[in-house]
């Protein structure tokens, strides 16, 4: 059985860059099985927490498997690229 990637999303409210991961997500997500996504708001401690750790300024702040990948936005081949690399 292939072990999960974690997919953690630190998002902001009226965060333009969040909303537009959180649709490509619901459009695209599901051919990725195996990623488990989370989405942290920065409101909360635990985002809180997660923006110190990971050094993340800007919103959203996208962590794959405790690995900060993006911060402020995101690039969708790139994005694939990683899952596709880790799925395998």
């Amino acid at each position: 059985m292939m072990d999960k990637i974690s997919l953690q999303v630190l998002t902001s409210p009226n965060c333009a860059h969040c909303h537009a991961f959180l649709s490509y997500w619901q459009a695209e997500g599901k051919q990725w099985p195996s990623v488990a996504m989370t989405e942290i708001s920065i409101m909360t401690p635990e985002g809180q927490t997660a923006a110190m750790q990971y050094h993340i300024f800007a919103s959203p702040g996208i962590i794959i498997n405790n690995e900060l990948f993006a911060s402020g936005g995101f690039d969708k081949k790139e994005l694939e690229a990683k899952l596709s690399a880790l799925s395998n």
